[in-house]
């Protein structure tokens, strides 16, 4: 079965889609002994493609799971000093593995871990507008001037971001859908709305649920999982 050279580098060397292209449009890409500047040139898969004079492998399969990523862990490929990386959950046999998107340290919550970068290049893209759901729980109760502050959203990283919904669920507990979602956007903006966040969860993608999965706990996702969270 034939696909796209760009396709097939993002999936398995891996890497994003865009990175694929800048290095094929950059001569470093060869197939067959021959260089090829052309992302959308089909490619079988016994051909013999080079990157960087490097050959790339055709991984035997294709690994997606669901992780409800406990607090403490980092979500990096690098670490720093005596950092817990959300891959160290993982065994070493798995190969290189690494996470679709972010949840920064001192959250939790479902979170995807794959070694398909074209499926990660897909869930992550803004224009799929994937869906994340999240539920804060702060000090203070929420009060109707937070969810119309919270709802106006604000300044992330210099540029302007909204929420999807804020919706108060009980007292200190609030529901944020975010459909692009930035560097600490939610602990931004509630910071700025004065309130102070003891826990934040990340409870949904896309139509992909957390559900009953504990902290820690990994399980592989089955075909219709991966094919609704972009449905």
């Amino acid at each position: 079965m034939t696909q796209r050279l760009n396709t097939f580098i993002a999936r398995f060397l891996p890497t994003s889609r865009r990175k694929a292209e800048e290095l094929i449009f950059q001569g470093q890409v060869e197939v067959n002994g021959v260089v090829q500047k052309e992302p959308f040139f089909r490619v079988e898969p016994n051909d013999k493609i080079l990157v960087d004079k490097q050959p790339v492998k055709c991984r035997k399969q294709s690994l997606y799971y669901a992780l409800n990523k406990p607090r403490g862990f980092v979500c990096s490929e690098k670490r720093f000093k005596q950092e817990r990386l959300v891959t160290d959950l993982f065994p070493a046999s798995q190969g290189r593995l690494f996470t679709i998107g972010r949840l920064d340290k001192d959250s939790e919550g479902l979170i995807l871990i794959t070694n398909d970068g074209a499926f990660a290049n897909t869930i992550s893209s803004p224009r799929s507008g994937v869906e994340k759901e999240y539920i804060v729980k702060t000090v203070q109760e929420i009060s109707h001037e937070h969810l119309v502050q919270l709802s106006k959203g604000g300044f992330v990283e210099g540029a302007y971001v909204r929420p999807k919904s804020v919706v108060k669920v009980r007292k200190g507990t609030t529901k944020v859908v975010l459909k692009e979602g930035r560097k600490r956007e939610i602990r931004v903006l509630f910071q700025k709305a004065g309130l102070e966040i003891t826990e934040l969860k990340r409870v949904r993608i896309g139509n992909l649920q957390l559900g009953s999965l504990q902290p820690g706990q990994i399980r592989e996702l089955l075909e219709s999982e991966k094919l609704a969270i972009i449905s």
